[in-house]
């Protein structure tokens, strides 16, 4: 499991635009992770799947509620990550009205989760290899704070839990 101190994974995730933009089709676009990190103070959290129960109950709503908090406390970004593709992702964001308050990124493959070591197989419950939930603060690509859930548990992960941290 990736800790503290350590660079991001450079992996490739995905992000759905509506709008075409200099470098940006509509669609599903690249989102280089080592790239999209570097400069900037990134609060990633990331969750077993987009549409299931605590997902989007709790945890998505209890971070675009706090964004403007985040950010006030120096948090440049907020991505919200899953073992999803990037179609799924934007409705979920969408049906969420989470607008420009979260990133919803899409680890489609689980290249993330696997590379940070933070897989959770729920396989036997038809869903595949996801991500475990936890919550990241990266600074300048490198991980600067990392709460990962005990299995059935949200608490560590939550939007309040790493406002309080920061």
């Amino acid at each position: 499991m990736i800790e503290v101190g350590q660079p991001l994974p450079q992996v490739t995730l995905y992000e759905y635009r509506e709008v075409e933009s200099e470098g940006c089709s509509i669609g599903p676009n690249p989102v280089d992770t080592a790239q999209a990190a570097a400069g900037k103070t990134v609060l990633l959290f990331a969750l077993p799947g987009a549409f299931t129960p605590t997902c989007s109950a709790q945890h998505l709503p209890g971070y675009v509620q706090q964004a403007d908090v985040l950010r006030a406390k120096g948090v440049d970004e907020v991505w919200c990550v899953s073992v999803n593709d990037a179609f799924v992702m934007h409705a979920w964001g969408k049906s969420s009205q989470v607008g420009a308050a979260v990133r919803m990124l899409a680890d489609g493959s689980a290249d993330l989760a696997k590379a940070l070591g933070l897989t959770l197989d729920l396989t036997s419950k038809g869903l595949g290899v996801r991500s475990q939930r936890f919550a990241m603060l990266i600074k300048d690509g490198k991980v600067a704070d990392l709460q990962v859930e005990a299995p059935g548990k949200f608490e560590v992960s939550k939007a309040e839990a790493m406002l309080a941290r920061l």
